[in-house]
């Protein structure tokens, strides 16, 4: 077998250098149970189900708390007697509040 020149031996050492951080680097992305988890449909949806749980619950959760925000808001407004929009923001506080009360 013929000696390795030393140019080919710098490639060799660049290459197995390479090699070792791309093994570093799927390993970080954990590229292995992101393949596991595409080879589990069920725990694939499972997984997006609960995370579509989870943001509708928030969504609704913030649209509450915006939307009391507003009302308060308008709220003070009418407190203010200003004219022309007095009236019509008191009437849409009035509406919401006979929504809201059982």
């Amino acid at each position: 077998m013929p000696e390795i020149e030393s140019d080919e031996k710098s490639l060799l050492i660049s290459l197995r250098g390479k090699l070792a951080e791309l093994a570093v680097n799927i390993e970080k992305m954990k590229l292995a149970e992101y393949v596991e988890l595409l080879n589990r449909p069920l725990r694939l949806m499972y997984i997006n189900f609960i995370a579509g749980l989870a943001r509708g619950i928030g969504i609704a959760v913030g649209f509450t708390v915006l939307g009391a925000i507003v009302v308060i808001f308008l709220r003070r407004l009418v407190a203010l007697n200003l004219p022309l929009i007095g009236n019509f923001i008191a009437e849409i506080v009035y509406t919401v509040q006979s929504q809201l009360k059982p």
